[in-house]
């Protein structure tokens, strides 16, 4: 039965909306947890801290931590691996007469298209920059707020993070509207609410992420 849901274009959709809705509750938790680094360090600090010791001591140390991880890793799978396999059974559909010349594709399918490439790799980068170090020549472990002050030091740093997060919008401004559109929530006379909404949160997250960087950049954070 799972295999049958999956194997259809409708299931791989709704896998698509309930991994992106999963996703857009982190960012939401995810951004207000950054927005402590405007009360100085040791709240910033205090936060990443407490972020490992959430559920004790019915939880172990960083358990919980692990577990969202967990969590939030097959949610980004799923969302890659449908919207891959959805986008390979759109080219295949369509008809041979497009052989040669393909119609150009509309500005919401290129945006979430290449928006997601860019997330996908800023993903990657962002953990081995501010959670391994690997990419961070002056990562001091234990040290977030200092870390993320570092990283927004340097030139490359606010280029990376801030193109990610506008790509972040525009994702999150389609997405959001499509996942209701694929759950049913959507109708004619809710579309209109919906995409107010989609807009609001995706200018929301987009502002409260690039925050940190220009607050860093303009001297406020230091």
């Amino acid at each position: 039965m799972a295999r049958t849901v999956w194997d259809s274009s409708v299931g791989k959709k709704t896998v698509m909306a309930v991994s992106g809705l999963i996703m857009l509750l982190y960012l939401v938790a995810h951004m207000i947890g950054n927005l402590k680094i405007f009360f100085g360090s040791g709240e910033f600090n205090h936060y990443a801290h407490w972020l490992r010791t959430v559920g004790e001591p019915f939880m172990h140390y960083e358990w919980t931590l692990w577990l969202v991880r967990i969590v939030l890793v097959v949610a980004v799978v799923a969302h890659a691996v449908s919207a891959y396999q959805l986008s390979r059974r759109d080219i295949k559909a369509r008809p041979s007469k497009y052989v040669h010349k393909k119609p150009r594709a509309s500005y919401a399918t290129r945006t979430m298209r290449w928006g997601g490439i860019i997330l996908g790799l800023f993903i990657v980068w962002h953990i081995l920059d501010l959670t391994t170090g690997t990419v961070h020549p002056g990562f001091q472990p234990g040290h977030p707020y200092q870390n993320v002050v570092d990283t927004f030091s340097t030139w490359y740093g606010n280029v990376i993070y801030i193109v990610a997060m506008l790509a972040l919008g525009l994702h999150i401004r389609h997405g959001f509207w499509s996942a209701a559109q694929t759950l049913g929530v959507g109708s004619r006379t809710r579309d209109r609410a919906l995409k107010t909404v989609a807009n609001v949160l995706a200018l929301l997250l987009t502002a409260g992420f690039i925050a940190v960087p220009v607050g860093v950049m303009t001297g406020v954070v230091s």
